[in-house]
């Protein structure tokens, strides 16, 4: 593949993802209640992923995959308790 071309599409979904995290940082200060905050945190985790991922694709060093795959265990870990314990919104 043409080297500019390759470029041009990983400036293109370096964008998209910076528009993705002001959109989720919004959706995390405005949220109306917690589980938009909690769905927040997760889609951070799944976008931090993404950028790790284009990291890869724009290096071509692979040595973050470790991070990639500690970053995927904390989402899972904290959407899980948050399911878990979260209470209503209005209960004390």
């Amino acid at each position: 593949m043409n080297p500019a071309v390759y470029n041009a599409f990983l400036g293109l979904a370096a964008v998209l993802l910076v528009v993705g995290f002001f959109t989720i940082a919004w959706r995390i200060v405005v949220g109306p209640n917690s589980m938009d905050r909690a769905l927040g945190n997760d889609a951070i985790s799944a976008s931090l992923q993404c950028v790790l991922a284009l990291y890869i694709c724009w290096s071509l060093d692979t040595t973050v995959v470790d991070v990639m795959i500690v970053i995927a265990l904390l989402g899972f870990i904290s959407s899980a308790s948050i399911a878990r314990y979260r209470k209503k919104d209005d209960a004390l």
